[in-house]
């Protein structure tokens, strides 16, 4: 799975570098290095008053601040990556 976090100069000054740091963080806490690709990426359009806009594979999500980041990991990034491993699970099956 790729993250493409917006360090554009909005999500810069809405804190993209505390952003990047909770996913490193919690991919190797979570043993998901092999899993997870963290890139960054320049501006996505989709500036937002409040956090950082962050990419999963295509999806664009807006607005994620590090007292939201734990709930958007969960509810966001892990769901999709367990649906990206069943994907491949089942193209290796066929």
């Amino acid at each position: 799975m790729i993250v493409q976090i917006c360090v554009g100069s909005s999500c810069h000054l809405r804190g993209s570098e505390k952003i990047v740091q909770l996913f490193q963080k919690t991919i190797e806490e979570r043993k998901l290095d092999n899993d997870i690709t963290l890139a960054g990426s320049f501006c996505t359009g989709q500036c937002n008053r409040v956090g950082v806009t962050i990419t999963l594979n295509d999806d664009i999500y807006t607005g994620v601040i590090p007292e939201t980041f734990e709930g958007f990991f969960n509810d966001k990034v892990i769901p999709a990556l367990e649906k990206e491993r069943a994907e491949l699970n089942g193209m290796s099956n066929s």
